[in-house]
């Protein structure tokens, strides 16, 4: 069965997602308020608070500075493409970036072929917690996100890859 929750953090409210099963829930998306692609809750979905206490408490550590890697059990739907570049996404460092051709590289992708793996790190259910917002362009730009290139920007302020801007 589907079961959901809200938190709020720092980005908005999140909506986390998940399978449950005996031995407890298995995340399967985590989203922000207007993220391209995010999941609408639906009708015959639970809502079960309780049961994402522990992906709660990892986020809010994250959010206090106290947590630099999640240790959730994760099950994002996606072709075996795609799960490979999450999992490719899920060694980059916190506090650290990399590109989409650095990416590419890494995992062996053409040249060519670097669209492809910019789709997949687009295309990750799990914002926040598979680091797809440490991925930025080969010029330094903040290109891409889900979420929004702004909260790009506050998460990796926060985990200190970018320095804060003066106003």
């Amino acid at each position: 069965m589907t079961v959901y929750t809200r938190h709020d953090s720092p980005l908005g409210e999140l909506l986390l997602t998940g399978e449950e099963s005996v031995d407890g829930v298995t995340l399967t998306s985590l989203s922000v308020p207007g993220q391209r692609g995010a999941p609408a809750v639906l009708p015959h979905w639970r809502r079960d608070d309780r049961a994402f206490a522990g992906p709660v408490r990892q986020l809010d550590a994250y959010f206090a500075g106290r947590l630099t890697r999640f240790e959730l059990p994760l099950a994002a739907a996606g072709t075996d493409f795609r799960r490979r570049v999450w999992q490719a996404l899920d060694e980059i460092p916190y506090g650290t970036t990399t590109t989409y051709g650095a990416l590419a590289e890494r995992l062996g992708v053409p040249r060519a072929e670097v669209r492809a793996v910019g789709a997949a790190v687009g295309a990750n259910p799990l914002l926040l917690v598979r680091p797809c917002h440490r991925v930025i362009g080969a010029d330094g730009s903040m290109r891409g996100y889900a979420g929004g290139v702004e909260r790009k920007v506050r998460l990796l302020t926060h985990e200190g890859a970018l320095q804060p801007a003066l106003l």
